[in-house]
């Protein structure tokens, strides 16, 4: 969680991974990934972002403005900019708006997220963020409980949010070995339309256990 302390607003950043291309939006990006994540998926990609401690390393918005500057020539030369993944950067919300705010105005902000937050972070993010990348899991109730040991009711009420641009938006509707098929993402897709959605990436999860093709 956000962390308000002398000097202001820190946030707890567990990794900053410059110059990615065509992965998190628009031209080059920086991935900047915070700790915390109200999810327990089975084939997290990034399990360590629930070691959220004294210990971790926390940043201001001033601070992490400093250390992108060095990659500003290549997001103005290709409207690329920053994305905060995780964990869940929707936790983050008075971190990114500041950010926004004291950042240049010409970085493309994304935000890579499962939605599973307050819709009240959603509507104060809403406004500032350019683009969405949202991960659903899956649609059905008991499918997404199994998977993520979560509610999805959050989840659904911000995709309403959201569908007011849905251009905005990029959905990644996975297929997810023991848990789902190419038919029940299908069925994903199909009521994910109908609330305006047009943007979707349908890939199949590669687990630990085995390499599994679509």
């Amino acid at each position: 969680m956000e962390v308000r302390e002398k000097y202001g607003i820190k946030a707890p950043v567990m990794s900053v991974n410059r110059l990615r291309i065509g992965r998190d939006g628009s031209g080059v990006t920086t991935l900047v990934a915070f700790y915390g994540c109200p999810l327990h998926c089975r084939y997290c990609l990034n399990p360590r972002c629930h070691r959220e401690g004294k210990l971790n390393h926390t940043v201001t918005p001033e601070a992490l403005i400093e250390t992108l500057k060095i990659d500003d020539l290549y997001f103005r030369a290709t409207g690329g900019g920053v994305c905060f993944g995780g964990g869940e950067p929707a936790l983050q919300v008075d971190f990114i708006k500041k950010f926004r705010r004291l950042g240049p105005k010409h970085w493309r902000i994304t935000l890579e997220t499962s939605l599973n937050v307050p819709t009240d972070n959603i509507l104060r993010l809403f406004p500032i963020v350019n683009e969405w990348i949202v991960d659903v899991k899956d649609m059905r109730l008991e499918v997404y409980r199994s998977y993520t040991h979560a509610d999805i009711t959050p989840v659904l009420a911000n995709l309403q949010v959201l569908a007011q641009q849905p251009e905005r938006c990029l959905i990644r509707v996975p297929i997810i070995p023991d848990y789902n098929t190419a038919e029940d993402a299908k069925e994903s897709v199909s009521r994910l339309q109908t609330l305006g959605f047009s943007r979707f990436d349908v890939f199949t999860y590669t687990t630990n256990r085995k390499i599994i093709s679509q």
